[in-house]
């Protein structure tokens, strides 16, 4: 044991670097229900307090995505992952859900959405954790098949002679991304 002073954490901080600045403070804007603290050429800062996060937004040109394989916000209950969809969607932001999947070796609720470079952010709620490294890794694969089922029954509807053709162009596309 050291009897060094613990240092008290404000916050985390993240940088995320993006092609359109004002693309993605629109987007964090609805996704996180704040305006951003500072806002520059090329540059935006979001002070967030719940969860503590310094969030910065910095304009340069790449090509993937890089290293990063998703973002993500815990929460308490599966009424909070409910609650914070809804605050999603009636922003105008597109989530996609996964309930009672196993990812990272426990059994989640969450939902998704996915900022103009691509970055996705889940909420979600641990409902049972340290599940058996045999079970298999879900995340991801519920919410394929599932997108693969609709957009099949949108393709059949649209050549079936269906009234109303529905856009599936802002579809999110999946990652090729680890779960966890």
């Amino acid at each position: 044991m050291t009897n060094e002073k613990q240092v008290p954490i404000l916050k985390a901080h993240l940088a995320l670097n993006v092609h359109n600045v004002d693309r993605s403070i629109e987007f964090y804007r609805k996704m996180l229900g704040i305006e951003p603290s500072k806002v520059r050429k090329g540059y935006a800062k979001f002070d967030v307090q719940n969860p503590p996060l310094n969030l910065t937004l910095n304009e340069h040109s790449f090509g993937e995505r890089g290293a990063l394989s998703h973002l993500g916000i815990q929460v308490a209950a599966t009424e909070d992952v409910f609650t914070i969809r809804r605050q999603w969607e009636q922003s105008g932001l597109l989530t996609r859900d996964e309930m009672q999947t196993n990812c990272c070796y426990a059994l989640q609720d969450k939902t998704w959405v996915r900022d103009p470079d691509g970055n996705e952010w889940e909420v979600f709620v641990v409902l049972e954790d340290n599940l058996a490294e045999t079970a298999p890794c879900e995340c991801g694969e519920k919410v394929a098949d599932a997108l693969i089922e609709n957009r099949t029954q949108l393709v059949s509807a649209a050549t079936s002679c269906a009234p109303n053709v529905v856009d599936i162009t802002n579809e999110p596309e999946l990652s090729e991304a680890s779960c966890c």
